[in-house]
């Protein structure tokens, strides 16, 4: 079987490049790309809602509550004694 030309090679990779840049997705930045003029009103939108009501903050606020302030506990004189066969000397605890 004959190998292709240098010309049919670069031919056929040229139009699988024109085909590629053909079906490349592309996005619609103008009217004219989605399908054709279209007549839009602009203007304010409309809200179907109440208006929000602002309520004013109360005159005294309360006192925040009270806090358990627990002192820390006071270590411990613990005089020097044996425990089993070791001598603990006197330590704080």
């Amino acid at each position: 079987m004959p190998l292709p030309s240098r010309p049919a090679i670069f031919g056929s990779m040229a139009a699988v490049a024109v085909v590629a840049l053909a079906l490349k997705p592309t996005q619609a930045h103008a009217w004219w790309v989605a399908g054709g003029p279209r007549v839009v009103v602009a203007g304010p939108p409309i809200v179907v809602a109440p208006r929000p009501v602002y309520v004013a903050p109360p005159v005294v606020y309360p006192p925040p509550p009270p806090v358990l302030v627990v002192p820390p506990a006071r270590p411990v004189w613990v005089p020097g004694h044996w425990q089993g066969t070791y001598w603990v000397p006197a330590h704080w605890s």
